[in-house]
């Protein structure tokens, strides 16, 4: 399976990424092994979604990363985001 997802920042902002093995890759950040958010913990993961194809995955990953996709995320997760971080 191929997983895009979600994780909340201790700056509140979200980072999105794609992974093969999610548990592998949340426990990279988690431990600060991950450059771009290794400061800027603890994170949360608050949304993944799982894919059967790569290229899926992909296009889905460079979606989110776009205005309209960071603005669909938002509002669908915004009760999640108000929330506490950990």
């Amino acid at each position: 399976m191929h997983y895009v997802y979600l994780i909340l920042l201790s700056d509140r902002t979200i980072y999105t990424g794609r992974c093969d093995d999610l548990r592998r890759r949340f426990a990279e950040h988690a431990h600060g092994k991950v450059a771009s958010t290794k400061h800027k913990r603890p994170a949360k993961l608050i949304y993944y979604e799982a894919y059967a194809s790569k290229r899926d995955a992909v296009d889905r990953e460079r979606y989110l990363k776009t205005g309209d996709g960071r603005q669909s995320v938002r509002k669908q997760l915004k009760h999640t985001l108000l929330g506490p971080i950990v």
